[in-house]
């Protein structure tokens, strides 16, 4: 029915084996694009072009400062891969703006038509994601003020629901959301030893899944290292029930709402 691909799963510091996060829903649906988009969604065998929506959960830069490579591959490269789609892009008031700028930054005049003709802005709160079998509603949550930190529940046509949480400490939004979720996706962002309201660390994560012992909990934007890689932070140690996600693996959500994993 649907399918969750995991493109990243570091935080802001990149840790060894590890993207930036990034997630893309059913090949269409991008949340967020960090520095390293363009070559995650070559890895995955995804072209620009073919995305229909960019959902944008706050203004960190490893959330945003791909979004001018993304729109320079849709403006010079989209003709080739046969791109006459406008993409839509989800953001709250002032990304616009915000954005725009990054592109005009980044590359000069390079961008002024595909940013006039090619994106439709969409501030909305909640809504269709048209052309796909999803809905999705906005929410705020605990993170750095100034980003203006939201997450997204994803809702199928067939009723199944996705909580992607941004990159959120523990959160009463998400407290009251994960119920009626069948898949949380939370950030593991600083280790025990780091106290921020503005993360979740380890033991959030545990006490989070003792609450919520019927969710599937993922967790990503980690800050420990990959399993392949040497040197970095150990993964932490918890409960089988939670999945601590991995660069390449993906969600595979079956039409009776069965959710399997799909290791790379």
């Amino acid at each position: 029915m649907a399918e969750l691909h995991f493109l990243g799963t570091g935080n802001a510091f990149s840790p060894p084996g590890r993207m930036h996060a990034l997630a893309l829903l059913d090949g269409e649906i991008l949340i967020d694009a960090p520095p390293t988009v363009l070559p995650q969604l070559r890895r995955a065998g995804v072209t620009p072009s073919q995305l229909k929506h960019v959902l944008f959960t706050h203004w960190h830069a490893d959330h945003t400062f791909g979004f001018p490579f993304l729109m320079l591959d849709r403006e010079k490269m989209g003709d080739l891969d046969g791109c006459d789609s406008v993409l839509e892009i989800h953001c709250r008031p002032g990304g616009k703006e915000l954005l725009t700028e990054l592109c005009d930054s980044g590359f000069p005049g390079s961008l002024d038509e595909i940013l006039a003709e090619g994106i439709r802005w969409n501030n909305s709160e909640e809504g269709d994601l048209d052309g796909t079998d999803w809905s999705f509603e906005r929410f705020p949550v605990i993170h750095s003020p100034e980003t203006d930190p939201h997450g997204y529940c994803l809702t199928h046509r067939d009723g199944v629901r996705i909580l992607h949480c941004g990159d959120s400490g523990p959160c009463q939004e998400i407290e009251d959301r994960a119920p009626e979720s069948q898949i949380v996706i939370l950030e593991m962002g600083v280790p025990d030893f780091v106290k921020s309201p503005f993360h979740h660390n380890p033991s959030d994560i545990m006490s989070f899944s003792r609450r919520h012992p019927e969710t599937r909990i993922l967790v990503t934007h980690n800050y420990a290292k990959s399993p392949e890689s040497r040197q970095g932070f150990e993964i932490p140690d918890l409960p089988n029930e939670i999945l601590q996600l991995n660069d390449g693996d993906s969600i595979v959500i079956g039409e009776d709402a069965s959710i399997s994993v799909k290791k790379i």
